[in-house]
């Protein structure tokens, strides 16, 4: 018996959960949030299809809330096995699930004590003493290294090329005289990207579970530093503060890369830049441990990830007297798609003054503040409150942690020979289907665009 179950990240891009079934071994393949429209958020309170106390185990592919940020719940819910990763994954994971407690903790006191919550009291989803125990679970293992998983089930790790630690997973079932392979891509990394390398073929393998976050669409090739250029300059220039919105691992240590970089050869004038998430600057000091890491870029070196010129705002005291500064200068905070912590803050602040400038660098889920000004929104609701958006608005393309449609189909095609089923997830529907539709155009694979809660008979389907 071999089934594949899709709970999170089907006909949406947010909350990966794949669980694999093979003769009494259930392993969940990532635990990730649900985020962007309430209808989604909402999901996250909800019992999961699955009972989380006879899941085996769990395998991470990456950091990302959206493929880990569940595992704190799933916790609480019952689950008590380990959960494998790589050492990378491991040092950020104990990162990023404290502070997404914490800030869901203060986001559920802050809403208590404005009153704008529609829940009396508000909480949180989970809570920090949650999120110690899911890290405590945590058992890491290298890429390459096969981990047992059960009795006939095996996996591996293999470099995705998205943020440091980032992995695909090969698993291999074995039964009788028969091998199935199967692989789960997680997030594939763009190629030639900023900070990280060209990310792993996919081994042969008979089904591929793949993203689509990108999958009707192609990132502009214009070099990012020609887009950005000219309106950093003219902000910086009039005394105007650039908030760059970043999620705090991976994306915010390349922006300050290019940004250093650009500064430094004169292209912008050299200002002040500061990180202001106390979980981007503990990754950065993570990332700079791994600078001799395979899984980096070999050219990036400590000088040009923590230049002098960039400062770090830990406390909320840092933090305000931040919010007091006048320009010119540089803010990165968390979060990437505008849907909680500090960023909010600075955007009540910054966004009504037309000197300033927003710049978007990432993917915007539907039902998100980031969402809301791609499709013109004039005012940003935020604590309550509908905050103008007068301030100059700036999508920056080419940073994207994620390839984009022909990235994806590249990486597909390197693998040795296709896969004979292919389930297209962690796309909205548009974008899943029409790389299903590509998949099965150009390779001849069965492709599939599973629906929250699908459960496929991988035997049936194998034959």
């Amino acid at each position: 018996m071999l089934r594949l179950g899709f709970h999170g990240a089907a006909h949406t891009v947010t909350g990966s959960r794949h669980l694999l079934e093979s003769d009494g071994a259930r392993v969940l393949i990532d635990a990730g949030l649900f985020q962007g429209l309430k209808a989604l958020r909402e999901l996250n309170w909800k019992k999961p299809a699955f009972r989380p106390e006879k899941v085996d185990r769990v395998v991470l592919t990456h950091t990302h809330i959206d493929h880990a940020g569940y595992l704190p719940r799933l916790v609480r819910e019952g689950f008590a096995g380990p959960v494998h990763c790589t050492p990378g994954t491991g040092e950020l994971a104990g990162l990023l699930l404290m502070d997404a407690a914490k800030l869901q903790e203060e986001d559920a006191d802050f809403a208590n004590r404005k009153g704008f919550s529609k829940h009396t009291p508000a909480l949180p989803l989970y809570t920090s003493e949650d999120a110690e125990q899911a890290i405590a679970r945590l058992t890491a293992a290298d890429y390459d290294v096969w981990m047992p998983l059960g009795d006939k089930l095996q996996a591996r790790f293999k470099n995705a090329g998205h943020i440091l630690g980032s992995a695909l997973v090969e698993a291999r079932v074995n039964d009788g005289d028969r091998t199935r392979t199967l692989v789960f891509s997680g997030d594939v990394g763009g190629y030639d990207m900023l900070l990280h390398p060209d990310p792993t073929p996919p081994p042969a393998c008979d089904a591929l579970v793949i993203e689509s976050t990108y999958g009707d669409r192609l990132h502009d090739k214009t070099p990012l530093a020609d887009q950005i250029a000219a309106p950093l300059g003219r902000t910086l220039e009039r005394g105007g503060v650039v908030v760059i919105p970043a999620f705090a691992v991976g994306r915010a240590q390349q922006i300050v890369l290019l940004l250093n970089d650009m500064m430094t050869s004169g292209r912008l004038p050299s200002v002040p830049m500061h990180i202001d998430s106390p979980m981007a600057i503990d990754a950065t000091r993570i990332y700079a441990r791994h600078l001799r890491d395979h899984t980096l870029d070999a050219d990036v070196v400590a000088a040009r990830l923590c230049p002098p010129n960039l400062q770090f705002s830990r406390t909320t005291d840092e933090s305000k007297r931040l919010s007091a500064l006048s320009g010119p200068r540089v803010i990165i905070s968390a979060s990437g798609m505008l849907s909680g912590g500090r960023v909010l803050h600075h955007l009540a602040q910054r966004l009504p003054d037309e000197r300033n400038l927003l710049m978007l660098v990432g993917y915007q889920a539907a039902g998100t503040r980031g969402r809301a000004l791609l499709e013109g929104a004039k005012t940003l609701r935020i604590h309550g409150q509908d905050v103008p958006v007068r301030a100059s608005f700036l999508v920056a393309h080419g940073l994207s942690g994620h390839a984009d449609a022909d990235g994806l189909m590249r990486w597909l095609r390197a693998c040795p020979s296709p896969p004979r089923a292919v389930f297209v997830t962690h796309g909205e529907p548009a974008a899943a289907e029409a790389l299903a539709q590509r998949i099965g155009k150009e390779t001849g694979a069965r492709t599939f665009v599973p629906i929250l809660g699908a459960t496929f008979d991988l035997d049936t389907i194998l034959g």
